[in-house]
């Protein structure tokens, strides 16, 4: 790299700083901010990819535009990392991610800069027109409202609603594509066929979907260009009503490994920050992921069972949908950032005697719950959910965490909600389900590595709506759902008296009905222990069976995450913040003995 003769990004703390360059210093900034970011991820690990892509677009914006008079918003947040260094958080951003630091996110609580909170695709459109149409009804004609989406994010059918009613109006917004036709995995669908035949100038001017939407459309431009982004960027301002700028970028653009392998560089976990080679920690002999327990079971279950179906709305390397969709292309499908379709889609492969896995994060079904409802459980079509990312998921803070999955699904009819304590019960579980499913089923799982290496078994099928007994104390019933149930014989080996009842009951919805009826008539005193809000959770609906008969008078204790938001951290901090620790649950144990 070409020796710098001296450091600008160093004296640069805010965009007011960046104004005083010249024009001709900008892209020796890029370099700088683009070296910032790789060496701070290198060790303490976050989003990288999509951050570089986007460095000169973000000079290019605080430079030309009066942000945060101006309002900036990125769709979706991961590719902010830039705008957070130039925008008063150089000196912490070392805290990126970590508990008590800076979010990963744009989050309006931590900065004036962000103008609004994204975590989840494919927002940024709606709320530019809403702050624009706002700053329209005060009278203030002047103010830009600028989004910058990916063409992954654009693809999703909440964009297209905002562009829809943006068409219509003379709102001041601007909306720039970042089109690096990628994702987390690479973008989908006929809208990237589209935007890859216009960059090849396949697509002639009167057939411009944008255009025929009343944008006034210019693109596309090269977004590494600085030059032409900012005489771009300079023209629109003066333009008038909906604006919509299309450039061209690489993702993981300046880091060589990044560019060529741009799925993984997305989040790569520490690298060298010179090379950029992985620094790989040694996998000999641990757990596999809970998602490829998913993966691989879902393929071999597939080989057998030919009405077997996969979708993943843009999670495919995620999920671990991607072995089946290697190995059985015309049986999986990717969606894109689609919830809300893939939800429907899979009822309607339901409808029609196939048997679809449809897989999302748990944080991101929150965006099909109607689709969840009407066209699936109030038809009662049998779409196997497999609900990803459930629990506390760590360092991508709030907007990701998958802990009210339980409560908005449990008071839904004719849908089963299953937590495997394990591994080798998720396999089992997806191979029951198959088998003669009737009605809709959710399968949650948390992100990560389960508990033992000997899971892949033959198959045993699992009696629906049945919890189990693991060990026979005589004082206290501990009921647990899902992995976190995999503390308590931890937990029981430290108690000196052989005092817990572990039951782990699988099911939260139906509840095993038989099996309560005996915990209760035995036990005085029972916990609940769940990874997900304790409001209206597992806990609650034990509450409700107690209330319904006549158990009023146990000694019951709930656990679960309390009822405020949980930010970011390792996912160990947040549980002990949360109280659904070792510890914690332990010392409330101890409480009732």
């Amino acid at each position: 790299m070409e020796i710098l003769k001296k450091n600008l990004l160093q004296h640069i703390n805010n965009p007011i700083d960046l104004k005083k360059l010249s024009p001709s210093e900008l892209p020796q900034v890029a370099q700088e901010l683009r070296d910032f970011i790789i060496n701070i991820v290198a060790t303490k690990e976050g989003h990288l990819g999509a951050s570089l892509g986007v460095v000169e677009l973000t000079i290019a914006l605080h430079y030309i535009f009066d942000t945060p008079t101006d309002k900036l918003i990125w769709d979706v947040g991961h590719q902010a990392y830039g705008h957070k260094i130039i925008t008063g958080r150089k000196s912490n951003f070392h805290t990126n991610r970590q508990l008590n630091g800076i979010s990963g996110f744009p989050k309006r609580s931590e900065s004036g800069y962000d103008a609004f909170g994204v975590g989840h695709s494919s927002t940024s459109i709606s709320a530019a027109l809403g702050m624009a149409i706002a700053s329209k009804l005060k009278g203030d004609l002047e103010k830009q409202h600028i989004a910058v989406i990916g063409d992954a994010s654009i693809a999703s059918g909440m964009a297209f609603e905002g562009l829809n009613h943006a068409g219509v109006t003379d709102a001041n917004l601007l909306i720039i594509l970042n089109d690096n036709t990628m994702g987390i995995d690479p973008s989908v669908g006929a809208l990237k066929e589209y935007f890859s035949n216009v960059k090849a100038g396949k697509s002639v001017r009167k057939n411009n979907i944008i255009e025929a939407l009343n944008f006034n459309y210019s693109g596309p431009i090269d977004g590494h260009n600085m030059n032409a982004l900012l005489a771009e960027l300079n023209r629109l301002k003066s333009v008038k009503g909906p604006k919509f700028l299309h450039i061209i970028t690489t993702k993981g653009k300046g880091l060589e490994k990044a560019e060529k392998d741009q799925v993984t560089y997305h989040a790569p976990g520490k690298f060298n920050a010179k090379t950029g080679d992985r620094v790989l920690k040694l996998q000999d002999n641990l757990p596999p992921k809970y998602q490829d327990v998913f993966g691989y079971t879902i393929v071999e279950l597939a080989e057998q069972n030919e009405k077997i179906v996969g979708i993943t709305p843009a999670m495919p390397t995620g999920s671990s949908l991607k072995y089946m969709l290697e190995k059985f292309p015309d049986r999986a499908f990717d969606v894109g950032i689609a919830e809300q379709h893939a939800v429907t889609l899979s009822a309607g492969l339901a409808a029609e005697g196939m048997i679809p896995f449809c897989n999302i994060y748990s944080t991101f079904l929150q965006r099909a719950y109607d689709q969840i409802i009407h066209d699936v459980a109030l038809q009662n079509l049998p779409v196997v959910f497999c609900i990803d990312r459930a629990g506390l998921v760590g360092e991508d803070g709030a907007t990701h965490h998958g802990i009210f999955d339980i409560a908005y699904l449990r008071l839904i009819p004719n849908l089963t909600i299953f937590c495997p304590m394990n591994e080798r019960e998720l396999r089992d579980i997806l191979y029951t389900v198959q088998l003669n499913n009737e009605s809709p089923i959710a399968i949650r799982y948390p992100r990560g590595r389960g508990t033992t290496t000997q899971w892949k078994s033959p198959f045993s099928k699992l009696p629906i709506g049945k919890g189990k007994r693991l060990s026979n104390g005589k004082k206290v019933a501990v009921l647990t759902i899902g992995p976190i149930g995999n503390l308590i014989s931890e937990i029981e080996s430290e108690i000196s008296l052989k005092v817990i009842s572990h039951f782990n009951m699988r099911f939260v919805k139906p509840l095993d009905q038989g099996l309560l009826h005996d915990i209760f008539q035995e036990f005085d005193a029972i916990i609940t222990i769940e990874d997900g809000t304790i409001k209206g959770g597992f806990g609650s609906a034990i509450l409700e069976f107690s209330n319904s008969n006549n158990f009023q008078n146990k000694n019951i204790k709930l656990i679960g995450v309390p009822d405020h938001f949980i930010e970011h951290g390792t996912i160990l901090e947040l549980h002990q913040i949360a109280g659904i620790d070792k510890e914690s649950i332990k010392n409330e144990i101890e409480k009732l003995l």
